[in-house]
Order: C-alpha cells, then structure tokens, then sequence
C-alpha cells in the first residue's frame, strides 16, 4: 500500500473519537460495575461490558488498518457493537434495573457514537472498492 493510501485510511484517526471511545468503554466499565447484584442484572451487564468495551478496541484496529476493506470491516464492526450496546442499555433503562443520570447520559452517548461510526462505516463500504 502506498503512503498516499495510507494517509486517506489513517485521516479517518481522530484523536477526539479515539478519546470519546476510550471515555465511553471506561464508563461503562465503572456503570457495569455499579448495575444491582441480580441475575438478570449481570446477565445484560455482561452483554453490555462485551459490546461497550469492544466499540474502542475496533476503532483502535480500524484506525490501524492495512486496506481499505479491512479499515471499512473492523468500522463496520465498531458500529455493530455501538448498537448492541445502546439496545443493551435501553433494555436497562426501560425495564427499571438502572435509570439513574449516568444511565440517560450512557444512552445518549451511545446514540452519538453509533451515528458516528454509521456514518463513517457507511462512507467506507462504499470507498472500499476505489483505488
């Protein structure tokens, strides 16, 4: 790959969303921690703490890709989990196991990010193909 490609890969590496990922599977980390003591508590914290740890990890491997498709993959799976985690959350808000602030501010940064990493995987299935 030439070093102009991997400069149009890598211009997708933000600093800020790197952060805002980091921030957000920290958050999660401390909030699952924090969910009550129950099975089915535990059961939907461990779905979450697998989801909402995982956005980051794929950014972190999309933003080292090699190849277009494999930077519009790994974005691609960044997404997929940025939605599991909010329906994850959701689920615990609406069904009452959690519903504090940390709660509401968790869904609606979910809600971002999963704009986010939509819009980008979306622009990078469809700028794989180009050389």
């Amino acid at each position: 790959m030439g070093s102009e490609e991997k400069k149009e890969i890598t211009k997708h590496d933000s600093k800020e969303l790197r952060e805002r990922l980091y921030m957000f599977s920290f958050r999660i980390v401390k909030f699952v921690g924090s969910l009550p003591r129950n099975w089915v508590a535990l059961e939907i914290g461990r779905q979450l703490l697998r989801s909402g740890t995982s956005i980051d990890a794929n950014y972190e491997e999309a933003c080292g890709a090699f190849s277009r498709a494999d930077f519009a993959y790994k974005l691609n799976i960044a997404f997929k989990e940025a939605k599991e985690s909010h329906y994850w959350l959701r689920l615990l808000h609406d069904s009452t196991i959690s519903t504090g602030r940390e709660m509401i501010d968790l869904i609606q940064e979910s809600k971002e990010i999963r704009n986010i990493l939509g819009k980008g995987a979306k622009t990078a299935r469809k700028s794989k193909g180009k050389k």
